[in-house]
């Protein structure tokens, strides 16, 4: 049985507030895309610079302190950045078509593709309690698909299965982009 004062260690708690800190950034984002696709403003790139700007200066600033070779070929890195960026695109692309919860519930679908992705190409072994978590995770998206399908008498954006699709693909590079950094 684990005791409470060995499970909130402090670098537990930093990692907790950290990443409570990347929460609220992405989802400051979301409503910040979901905000301007509103007031008919479409620039998804332009919305998503300032982040890559920041990771590549910390990120950048970390692999220059360390003085460590890079573990793989430069280009490799290129094309890592070249999926993700374009994930990110269609993501914030979405926002223009379907509704903000539609995004933010759609973007899960990286979860079931990464599981699967590593399943395949890395030989990770999963128990069935893994699997069972997933086709719950598919049902509910699958779910919002329809209910957007359906949402024709309700506000939730100009096309919701454009943007759905859109949200699918950028998940599904998300997943391509993670997976390809462990391999």
């Amino acid at each position: 049985m684990v005791r409470f004062d060995e499970f909130w260690t402090k670098k537990a708690l930093i990692g907790l507030g950290i990443g409570q800190f990347v929460s609220l950034l992405i989802t400051s984002t979301g409503f910040t895309s979901s905000e301007l696709a509103r007031k008919g403003i479409n620039a998804p790139t332009s919305q998503s610079f300032l982040n890559y700007v920041l990771l590549a200066i910390v990120y950048g600033s970390i692999v220059i302190y360390r003085r460590k070779p890079l573990q793989m070929k430069w280009y490799y890195y290129l094309i890592l950045a070249f999926v993700d960026v374009e994930g990110n695109f269609l993501v914030v692309k979405a926002y223009q078509y379907t509704s903000l919860t539609s995004v933010m519930l759609l973007d899960c679908w990286t979860i079931p593709s990464v599981i699967l992705l590593t399943w395949i190409f890395l030989k990770t072994k999963y128990r069935m309690k893994k699997f069972a978590g997933a086709a719950i995770c598919v049902a509910g998206l699958v779910l919002v698909v329809f209910s957007d399908v359906h949402a024709s008498d309700r506000a939730g954006g100009s096309s919701p299965i454009k943007g759905d699709t859109l949200v699918i693909f950028g998940a599904m590079l998300y997943a391509v982009a993670n997976v390809s950094e462990v391999r």
